[in-house]
């Protein structure tokens, strides 16, 4: 939000969320984003899931024409922009180029591909943003080799800090958050987190 100053001002007590879909799906073998779950797609599945808490969702795409006929209401495509002459960025570079269309203070961060994700988590999850020091950027689920980036919570002003690290050619979540502070979101139950990137992962899904 613009104030008559000219300058943005973040709107708290709001959410934005960024759902990254820039995989080439190479170990499924077909686009993952596609993929029906009853009367939706993984993709749109998960963006219901993120308007549950956020007024706007963001997805993060090279491929916009693929997606334009899937996205529910207050989804908005934003074009990838590769980097470094690859066929695909890291998912650290589609997060910042979105991040910079953020103007509330809190960003959900989710991957295109988490089946078992509900609204009822989400909905929980963000209660516990209250409890987040002002030192610390994000909210993130942790596992035994570091966190869990691609389902969780970050402040949008982690941009500065972001586009350093970028800058100097850091292109990983982990190394990106090594050096700064951030809370633990706890979970009790860690199915949500489970990433679809195999036609086996696949059938355990469509099995159940």
């Amino acid at each position: 939000m613009m104030n008559e100053n000219g300058t943005t001002e973040l709107i708290e007590h709001e959410i934005t969320a960024i759902v990254l879909a820039g995989g080439e799906s190479s170990r499924m073998g077909r686009d993952k984003a596609l993929l029906n779950m009853g009367e939706n797609t993984l993709l749109s599945h998960v963006c219901l899931i993120a308007l549950e808490v956020a007024t706007k969702v963001y997805v993060v795409t090279p491929w916009i024409e693929k997606y334009q006929s899937i996205l529910p209401p207050n989804c908005q495509l934003v074009k990838e922009e590769l980097v470094l002459n690859t066929r695909s960025n890291t998912p650290i570079i589609g997060f910042h180029q979105a991040l910079q269309l953020v103007q509330t203070e809190w960003v959900l961060l989710l991957a295109c591909d988490l089946p078992y994700l509900s609204s009822f988590q989400v909905k929980q999850w963000s209660k516990t943003l209250a409890t987040v020091l002002p030192t610390e950027i994000a909210l993130l689920p942790r596992h035994p080799k570091g966190w869990e980036t691609l389902c969780g919570f970050y402040r949008s002003n982690a941009r500065s800090s972001l586009k350093f690290y970028l800058d100097n050619g850091g292109r990983s979540f982990q190394g990106w958050l090594k050096n700064l502070a951030v809370r633990e979101l706890k979970m009790s139950d860690r199915t949500c987190l489970f990433n679809c990137n195999t036609p086996a992962d696949w059938k355990l899904i469509s099995d159940r």
